[in-house]
């Protein structure tokens, strides 16, 4: 009986170990279940309080890009206005200026015109108009004068010009060259300058005596000499042409045994030159 008891007693407390077990697992189950709801719910909550930050950071973005474009929208408006107005008052201020300009050239072309109707008034003489206002006279223009040299005295070549070829010397009794011309004259025949110059030199020349050279324009220079005196005129004197320089004599060494006459050369850019080409 005892056995029995005793089988009966281990049977009752496997049975209650057995249903305590459930319970604690029932109880762990709905434990674990309300945990899990709660932590759900929360997740839930705080993503809907995240939601509605998001949305509440993203309407103010919205907000400021709307502000921000439109602020940028108004500074470009405001931008192309200010050059619009820029540009018109560029051209207002270049129109003004042409404008200014153009009056000026008016009044300047009226003070002209003005100025040449008070110069070109004319009095009636008769059927005759004369010009009585004061005109501008234009500067002279200096003219260069065509060099014309004339004989400076009347009388026969003895001798030519002979630069190439040889000539006979009286006085040397030889052959050669001769870098002028020889005019007989009497002595004391007055010489007259070929053209109008200064006086160069007046020297003793070693081998053609008393000689006056006179400096014309373009490099040009005359030389008289065999001269008996040159009292008309001192070296740097202006003189005209056909005006008095000397007077014909016999002084030169190398044609003293030549009847009196001029030796007269003519140079251009120191080169003697045959005077027969310019002489007129």
């Amino acid at each position: 009986m005892r056995r029995n008891f005793r089988k009966s007693s281990n049977y009752v407390d496997s049975k209650v170990i057995t249903f305590s077990i459930l319970g604690v697992l029932l109880l762990s189950t709905v434990v674990f279940g309300i945990l899990m709801y709660g932590k759900s719910v929360n997740d839930d909550v705080r993503s809907g309080q995240l939601s509605v930050e998001q949305i509440a950071s993203i309407k103010e973005k919205e907000q400021e890009s709307e502000s921000a474009s439109t602020q940028i929208g108004k500074s470009i408006e405001e931008a192309e206005k200010e050059n619009v107005k820029e540009d018109l008052r560029t051209k207002e201020e270049k129109s003004e200026e042409n404008t200014n300009k153009t009056a000026e050239t008016i009044e300047s072309l009226l003070n002209n015109t003005s100025n040449t109707e008070k110069q070109t008034e004319k009095k009636q003489d008769g059927t005759t108009t004369k010009n009585v206002a004061t005109t501008v006279k234009a500067e002279p223009k200096e003219v260069k004068k065509e060099l014309s040299f004339q004989k400076p005295v009347e009388g026969e070549i003895m001798r030519q010009f002979a630069k190439e070829n040889l000539v006979y010397s009286e006085t040397l009794s030889e052959w050669v060259t001769h870098l002028g011309i020889d005019i007989k004259a009497d002595k004391t025949t007055v010489v007259n300058s070929a053209e109008e110059g200064t006086i160069k030199s007046i020297k003793n020349d070693p081998r053609y005596g008393l000689t006056i050279v006179v400096s014309h324009q373009d490099g040009f220079e005359t030389v008289y000499a065999n001269l008996l005196s040159s009292e008309f005129v001192k070296e740097g004197d202006k003189v005209t042409k056909g005006q008095a320089i000397g007077t014909v004599g016999n002084t030169g060494v190398f044609e003293s045994v030549d009847e009196p006459h001029l030796h007269f050369e003519i140079l251009k850019d120191s080169i003697q030159i045959d005077p027969n080409l310019y002489i007129k």
